[in-house]
């Protein structure tokens, strides 16, 4: 075969054409004896009108040949293509290393196409014909060729795998049966796998309700959103109309108060020109007068003087009233003192409003949901809290798939990390808790059951650091006979039921938190009302070693 294929290749190659390095179409002989697809040498030869040459040896011919199908080149073409095909679909149906080879072929095996439980072996579509045809084997178990069949034959006994020990939860053979398995609760292979198919259908059910559930609150969150888009645009575009019609007043009002200045201006000017005015020509005809007796003054002749003096005129009284007031400069300064004395009332009611409208930004256009009101509505909310054993302390130990925390009295062999809790036996959760969300937990001794910021300080023994001490956390502190609330390092009693079981309801939206009281009814104990401003975490802090807490799975 390989040497069949090998000259199938040599033939390839010999039956191509040089020009398109394809397997010759239409083939034609030139007169040098080299052989080209008839479109290939006519292209090649389109613009030589004169010569045409070989490609390959350069031959040169006048006139140009006369072209035909080389009939004998064509044929073996077309059984070249045939049994290059038929090569390649046997290929095809051969085993490769990562296929499942047929164990009864011999020489170069076949892919098998079932396998067989009863016989352990794989066979190809010829092999496993009796499998069809005889009835000794139309009990036999087949399956998809699978590599792992010896893993149904017991490595003790050589025996087929075929019965299941609920006991041990593994397979046995019929021999184990008699010995390390005696007396167990004991089925076929064929019943646990039908009991174990049924609780597999009713678990792909629940996942399958599940994801459509969960794929329909999906679609509810994505109307939210753009329901919140819209009604943010809304706003955004109203509240832009009411501050641009705010400003168009101001400026109106602005260009009212520039009018009436501009305009007293104007009166006010016009009247000390008025005055100044009739000054000048005053002081023109007071030095007119000036002259004229200075030059009587001067004149040398007696009678001459003495006939021009009595008839001057007496001085006029001047035009300068008493009531001329030279203002000193600060005419309008009275406007600019009442325009800023608004300035400051509006920063005022600005300052008072904007208050109001931030609330209710917070408080009305993001609203949640109502608190439930009965735990059937509380476990609507319900999520499945996980420890994050980076954050415990070393004398933490996490279990029951780190939902169990308990103070051990030895330290556990964490590896460092920065988030890890360095002074006190505190740990937090590994999920960010956003929107509604609430959990359960059983508590054993002294502890404080808490949510707090992810940026809560890890390292030391300060306050800082502790739950319900500082003003990134919360806390209730559960003991045997009292529960308390600590916030900021105030802490306050509460009245309430004593349970080893406390719920907590979040709605980080609302800024609400709640704590409950867990038995056959459920007991506020205490709710916080405020603004959270980042995502939270849930916590747990202990006093002595044995104390316990573990986050209930929902339901």
């Amino acid at each position: 075969m390989a040497f069949e294929m090998e000259q199938n290749q040599i033939d390839e190659e010999t039956l191509s054409c040089s020009i398109c390095l394809d397997l010759l179409k239409d083939p034609v002989t030139i007169p040098c004896g080299h052989n080209y697809c008839m479109n290939c040498i006519k292209t090649h030869w389109k613009d030589r009108k004169q010569s045409h040459s070989c490609p390959q040896c350069r031959e040169t011919f006048t006139p140009r040949p006369v072209l035909k199908k080389n009939t004998v080149l064509a044929a073996l073409v077309e059984q070249l293509k045939k049994t290059g095909l038929q090569s390649a679909a046997a290929d095809h149906c051969y085993a490769g290393p990562e296929d499942v080879a047929c164990d009864f072929c011999t020489g170069r095996k076949l892919k098998a196409i079932k396998s067989c439980l009863i016989c352990l072996a794989s066979y190809c579509e010829k092999h496993l014909q009796p499998h069809y045809d005889s009835a000794t084997f139309k009990k036999h178990k087949l399956v998809e060729p699978s590599k792992n069949l010896q893993e149904n034959i017991c490595s003790k006994h050589d025996k087929l795998l075929e019965i299941f020990c609920r006991t041990d939860q593994k397979c046995v053979c019929s021999l184990c049966l008699m010995e390390e398995h005696k007396g167990h609760d004991i089925v076929s292979s064929a019943a646990e796998r039908t009991e174990r198919q049924r609780e597999l259908e009713e678990r792909r059910g629940k996942i399958h309700q599940r994801i459509q559930d969960q794929e329909k609150d999906v679609k509810l969150l994505q109307q939210e959103v753009e329901a919140i888009n819209i009604s943010a645009d809304k706003a955004v575009e109203d509240n832009k109309k009411i501050f641009t019609e705010l400003i168009r007043l101001l400026q109106k009002r602005s260009s009212e108060v520039k009018q009436q200045i501009r305009s007293q201006q104007k009166t006010e000017v016009s009247r000390v020109i008025d005055v100044q005015e009739k000054l000048e020509q005053e002081i023109t005809e007071l030095k007119r007068k000036y002259t004229e007796l200075e030059q009587l003054s001067h004149t040398e002749d007696h009678n001459q003087f003495l006939l021009n003096c009595p008839s001057l005129p007496a001085l006029s009284k001047s035009k300068r009233s008493s009531s001329i007031n030279i203002r000193p400069p600060r005419h309008f300064d009275g406007v600019t003192s009442a325009v800023s004395e608004l300035r400051e009332k509006l920063q005022d009611v600005l300052t008072d409003s904007w208050r109001s409208i931030s609330l209710k930004i917070t408080e009305d256009v993001l609203q949640s949901e109502p608190e439930p009101k009965s735990r059937a509505e509380f476990l609507r909310y319900s999520y499945e809290v996980t420890l994050d054993p980076n954050t415990a302390h070393t004398r933490l130990g996490l279990s029951a798939g780190n939902r169990k925390v308990t103070v051990m009295n030895q330290h556990q062999s964490y590896s460092s990390h920065p988030d890890r809790f360095t002074g006190w036996f505190q740990v937090l959760s590994r999920e960010s808790l956003i929107g509604q969300c609430y959990w359960e937990v059983e508590w054993r001794g002294n502890v404080f059951i808490a949510v707090a910021y992810k940026n809560i300080s890890r390292t030391g023994d300060g306050n800082e650091c502790v739950f319900g001490c500082n003003d990134k956390s919360w806390a209730l502190d559960c003991s045997q006979n009292s529960f308390r609330f600590g916030h900021n390092s105030i802490w306050t009693s509460i009245s309430g039921p004593v349970s080893s079981r406390v719920g907590v309801y979040l709605d980080h939206t609302a800024g609400l938190l709640s704590f409950y009281s867990v038995s056959e009814t459920m007991t506020l104990l205490h709710r916080v009302q405020t603004r959270f401003t980042q995502p939270m975490l849930a916590g747990v802090y202990f006093w002595y070693t044995g104390d316990s807490v573990e986050f209930l799975k929902p339901g």
